[in-house]
């Protein structure tokens, strides 16, 4: 499912036009966004989390050549799903 598939089923589920509802997707989108930003996490209880991890720079290789090259540290998005959706999908 891609975002326009997406924004056609919040807008048939919800009752709403397809503008409201990708206005509303991407709202959302924008408020988790930046709250990862701010290192804080999103809990959607029985969804899942949304948080950030740190990921410690390493050394690694260049598959072409073989050298040796560092790669910095970074923080990385994760989420985590919830007890509810796991139950959901299985």
């Amino acid at each position: 499912m891609n975002r326009m598939e997406l924004v056609s089923a919040i807008a048939e589920k919800a009752g709403m036009t397809k503008k409201d509802s990708e206005a509303a997707l991407s709202a959302t989108i924008e408020a988790i966004t930046n709250t990862l930003k701010k290192g804080e996490k999103v809990q959607l209880v029985g969804f899942g989390t949304f948080e950030t991890r740190q990921r410690a720079a390493r050394e690694g290789r260049n598959p072409q050549t073989g050298a040796k090259i560092k790669i910095d540290a970074t923080t990385s998005p994760v989420f985590r799903a919830g007890k509810a959706l796991k139950d959901a999908i299985k």
